[in-house]
């Protein structure tokens, strides 16, 4: 989410605090075609984007509409890029969302249930009562858990099926592009030199074409054909080639931690994971308990765990097991 903000508070300075694009153009002023052009779009022709610079075209892709087969020279007019802004916004909310849902969800129960026993460093009176309370609380509300747990788990599900939509809506928002703009770029990049065809041009151009039609002085239209620079295409081009691979990170990130998590809907899975956070309490002690614990149960017992001090949960695990067996406390 941070990331995506950052992303978009950029292209917001360069957007609409500096200057987006620059045409030049005979006959119109150059304020006004900046601003036509910039609203209604300008175009490339993406099959003239490996032509060569200074002999077939003047840029990449930069030509005038011609005809072909197959509609071979078939111009591509660009949109995106006043939306740019506000799309890594809207990405970046997306991303929050299920964040913020599990804040609702959560309401600080783990925080509370703590209750300061994640410091070493407590009144013996204190951490007794405290204790107490806890292993308590858990032999009272033993298997009433389990809806706490399938909200979070919830949530990493819609974490996951977020970043697959994310690049789905990318593709579609760059005309299906971005799918396969990522090796594209690595492709070109172990091109040689002089013989490369960047495909950042494609998508993000530099330079691009723009037509402005007015009234002349006798009144008939006049048609001005102008030539833009779109420096804020610069930034565009890494941020998107950088969200490419980031996409798939996190993708790939949240599809084992899907597979983690089917993972530990068997007990045996379950008990492992607890023993190995709760390594100073006993075997015997963590194998009591996962007996009696279903996923919810395990699921607190571990975010204990890890907020904990491993000396008061030993501790802590030791009563906790006690009373789920019917013995008194040690």
């Amino acid at each position: 989410m941070f990331i995506l903000v950052a992303f978009s508070l950029l292209i917001t300075q360069k957007q609409y605090f500096g200057d987006p694009i620059d045409c030049i153009v005979e006959g119109v002023d150059a304020g006004i075609m900046d601003t036509y052009c910039w609203i209604h779009s300008t175009y490339t022709i993406p099959s003239l984007t490996g032509a060569v610079v200074g002999e077939e075209v003047p840029h990449p892709g930069v030509s005038n509409p011609r005809d072909g087969p197959d509609d071979q020279y078939e111009i591509r007019h660009h949109k995106y890029y006043q939306w740019v802004t506000l799309f890594l916004y809207l990405q970046a909310i997306m991303f929050y969302v299920p964040r913020y849902l599990w804040k609702i969800w959560e309401g600080g129960k783990v925080k509370m249930l703590v209750m300061q026993l994640n410091s070493p460093i407590l009144d013996d009176d204190v951490k007794r009562d405290r204790k107490a309370m806890l292993v308590d609380y858990f032999s009272v509300n033993l298997h009433n858990h389990n809806f706490y747990a399938f909200r979070f788990f919830f949530c990493e599900v819609l974490n996951f099926v977020n970043v697959i939509g994310q690049i789905y809506f990318t593709d579609r928002f760059l005309g299906y592009e971005f799918t396969t703009y990522g090796t594209k770029v690595v492709a070109f990049s172990e091109q040689e030199m002089g013989s490369r065809h960047d495909p950042m041009d494609e998508i993000f151009p530099k330079v691009a074409k723009c037509t402005f039609h007015k009234y002349g002085a006798s009144g008939t239209v006049e048609t001005h054909d102008g030539l833009c620079v779109l420096p804020l295409n610069i930034f565009n081009e890494k941020i998107y080639i950088f969200l490419w691979f980031w996409f798939i990170i996190v993708a790939v990130i949240s599809g084992v931690g899907l597979l983690y998590r089917m993972a530990t809907f068997t007990p045996a899975f379950r008990q492992i994971l607890l023993r190995t956070r709760s390594r100073l309490a006993s075997s015997d002690n963590v194998e009591a308990i996962s007996r009696k614990c279903q996923i919810g149960d395990w699921f607190v017992l571990y975010q204990l765990a890890k907020n904990m001090d491993p000396l008061i949960y030993k501790e802590f695990i030791t009563d906790l097991a006690n009373k789920l067996q019917g013995k008194g406390p040690v």
